[in-house]
């Protein structure tokens, strides 16, 4: 691989650029392909299954060809409000996926560099933290705290930003307060419905790890329906 298509992978890594890397495994000539930007003649005719493998976000060898595939995407934005018991292990699951975690908390004793080793947290009510996070439709948020003084300002941000994952922590009867608290705040059934409540998938179990365990399969399970 040539030295300047080295930094530029590099480059683009750190600025956490989607892109995927062309390699002819005969040859060994390389290159970097990105959506909209057109290849040289020696990989163009392959642009159709290379498009394929970069959607899919998969890798893989073009059919009939020395063709590799290498698809570097983006780490999914995923934002825990409330550092509680179950945020420890939700922030463990994730730690071998694809996510980018924040945790949003503004009760410094729960939020703490101790408790959260490695990992960004903002010690800041919801509507203030949110200035310092860019978020869009590739952002997903998990709401914990069961307190509508913090869970409510993050859900209502998630729903106007159209995040694609949106769960909160709580009973049914909870949960059936917390849409009402949304329909108050103006919000539709349609907007409201988008958000998964109770959190998780149904495996059964009741302490954290487990209730962690299910929140992060809904998560990922989501992730690839996007």
């Amino acid at each position: 691989m040539k030295l300047e298509i080295l930094k530029e992978i590099i480059k683009k890594k750190e600025k956490k650029t989607e892109f995927a890397i062309i390699t002819n495994l005969s040859s060994g000539e390389s290159e970097i392909f990105e959506e909209d930007k057109p290849l040289s003649k020696n990989f163009e005719k392959y642009i159709d299954q290379i498009k394929n493998f970069y959607k899919s976000k998969k890798n893989g060898v073009v059919d009939n060809t020395d063709i590799f595939v290498e698809t570097y995407i983006r780490p999914i934005k995923v934002i825990i409000v409330g550092a509680v018991h179950i945020a420890q292990y939700l922030v463990d699951f994730a730690k071998s996926l694809n996510f980018e975690i924040l945790i949003i908390d503004p009760r410094g004793y729960f939020a703490s560099e101790q408790r959260f080793p490695n990992i960004k947290i903002i010690n800041k009510w919801p509507n203030e933290a949110f200035k310092e996070i860019e978020t869009n439709t590739n952002t997903a948020l998990i709401a914990l705290t069961h307190d509508p003084k913090i869970d409510d300002p993050a859900l209502q941000h998630a729903l106007k930003k159209n995040f694609y994952y949106i769960g909160a922590l709580g009973s049914k009867k909870t949960h059936e307060n917390r849409c009402q608290r949304l329909r108050d705040a103006g919000f539709s059934d349609d907007k409201i419905k988008s958000i998964h409540g109770p959190i998780g998938i149904k495996l059964g179990g009741k302490s954290a790890p487990e209730i962690a365990l299910s929140i992060v399969s809904q998560l990922v399970s989501e992730t690839y329906k996007k």
